[in-house]
C-alpha cells in the first residue's frame, strides 16, 4: 500500500516542483521581449567598463556612480579589481568620470559598493552612504565628499543585524536612512531558493540614532528604494513581484502601504526627479540572461518614467530600451534637467538627451 502512497506524493512534488517552475520563469521574464526605444544624443560614457550600479545626483548637478560590483551568479568584466566611486559633474557640457580618491580606514581592496545614497547637511557638507558587500557580507560606509579636493574620507562603517542582506538606501539626514533588505538568507544557495519559491519575506528597515526598526515587509525582493520630494511617501521596487509599493511615511518613521503599481518587469534601482517628482526606474527584460551571461545573446536595457505616481492612473513610459547591442542589464535611471544617464550592473553607463 505504501507504494501507491509513495507515487501519489512523489506525484504531487513534481507537479508542485513543475508549477514553481513556470510562475519563476514567468515571474522572471525568462523570455521577454520588447521593441528597441531610442533617445536623442545618446553616448557611451567613456572611462566606465564595469558597470554603473545605482547613480546618484544632487541638485545641484553632481553625481556618483558605484561601479564594479561583484555579486554571485552576475558578470564581472574585473572580478579581481575592487568597485570604486565615481564623480560626474553634470554642469559641464561633457562631464567626464573621475574616480573618488578614498582616505580613511576603509578597507579599499575589499570595496564591493552597491546602493548610494546621499545627503548634504546644515554646514553644506555632502554626505554620501554606501552599501558595501565586502567578502559577500554586508556593512554600509559612511563617507564625507571634500569637494575641493574631489575625493571621499571615510567616516565609519554600520554594521547591525538588521541590516543582513542591503540593497538599496535612502538617506534623510544623520544617521537617518531607509534601507532595503533584498533575501531573508544570507547563504547564496537558500537566497536563490528563496527567490524561486518566491517568498515574500523580504522588508525595509528605518535607520535612527535611537536604534534600528522593520517598518515594512511582504516584499519578495525588495530592491531599489527612494523618496518623494516631500519626504510623505517612500517608493520600494519589488524586483520579484515586478512593481512598485508606495508607501507613507508617518512621524514615528513608520509605514504603511498606500498602493502597488504593478509594471510587468523587473524593476531594479529608483531615482526621483526633485523638481517634477517623476520616479524613474531602471529595469531588466530577463533575469535569466543577467544570471547566465551570454555575449551573443546578452541582457537588455529598460528605463521606465513614470509620472504622478500618487494618481489613480499614473502615466508610465518606457523612455529608453535596448536588446543588449548598446546596453546590457540596466540597474538605474537618474536625471538632471535635461540630461539621463542609465547606468548597468556590470558593463557600461548611458548618457542621452531628453
Amino acid at each position: 500500500m505504501w507504494k501507491p502512497l509513495a507515487l501519489t506524493v512523489l506525484g504531487l512534488g513534481l507537479a508542485l516542483l513543475g508549477e514553481r517552475f513556470v510562475t519563476f520563469r514567468s515571474r522572471l521574464n525568462a523570455s521577454r521581449k520588447l521593441d528597441p526605444v531610442g533617445l536623442p544624443g545618446c553616448r557611451l560614457i567613456p572611462g566606465i567598463e564595469t558597470g554603473a550600479e545605482d547613480i546618484e545626483i544632487l541638485p545641484n548637478g553632481l553625481a556618483f556612480l558605484s561601479t564594479g560590483i561583484r555579486y554571485p551568479g552576475i558578470k564581472s568584466f574585473a572580478p579581481d579589481s575592487p568597485g570604486a566611486i565615481l564623480f560626474l559633474d553634470l554642469n559641464q557640457e561633457d562631464p567626464q568620470p573621475r574616480t573618488l580618491d578614498i582616505r580613511g580606514a576603509l578597507d579599499k581592496d575589499s570595496f564591493n559598493p552597491h546602493g548610494i545614497s546621499a545627503f548634504v547637511d546644515s554646514a553644506g557638507t555632502v554626505n554620501l552612504y554606501v552599501v558595501n558587500h565586502p567578502h559577500l557580507n554586508t556593512m554600509l560606509e559612511l563617507f564625507r565628499f571634500e569637494a575641493d579636493a574631489q575625493i571621499l574620507t571615510h567616516i565609519k562603517t554600520i554594521q547591525h543585524p538588521l541590516l543582513y542582506s542591503v540593497n538599496d538606501l535612502v538617506a534623510l539626514g544623520p544617521d537617518r536612512f531607509y534601507a532595503t533588505n533584498d533575501h531573508y538568507f544570507t547563504q547564496p544557495l537558500l537566497a536563490q531558493l528563496e527567490l524561486f519559491l518566491g517568498l515574500s519575506w523580504t522588508n525595509v528597515v528605518f535607520s535612527s540614532p535611537e536604534g534600528i526598526k522593520m517598518v515594512a515587509q511582504g516584499f519578495t525582493l525588495a530592491n531599489g528604494i527612494a523618496i518623494s520630494p516631500d519626504h510623505k511617501f517612500l517608493y520600494v521596487a519589488d524586483f520579484g513581484g515586478q512593481n512598485i509599493h508606495v508607501l507613507e511615511r508617518h512621524g514615528d518613521w513608520n509605514l504603511t502601504l498606500h498602493k502597488v503599481l504593478e509594471l510587468g518587469t523587473l524593476v531594479d534601482n529608483l531615482f526621483v526627479d526633485p523638481s517634477t517628482g517623476d520616479v524613474w526606474a531602471g529595469c531588466h527584460l530577463s533575469v535569466m540572461k543577467l544570471f547566465n551571461y551570454d555575449p551573443e545573446d546578452p541582457p537588455g536595457s529598460e528605463v521606465l518614467r513614470i509620472q504622478d505616481i500618487l494618481s489613480a492612473k499614473p502615466t508610465v513610459t518606457t523612455v529608453f530600451a535596448d536588446n543588449g547591442s548598446l546596453l546590457q542589464g540596466s540597474s538605474v535611471a537618474a536625471v538632471f534637467g535635461r540630461k539621463l544617464l542609465i547606468g548597468t550592473v556590470f558593463q557600461r553607463a548611458l548618457a542621452c538627451h531628453l
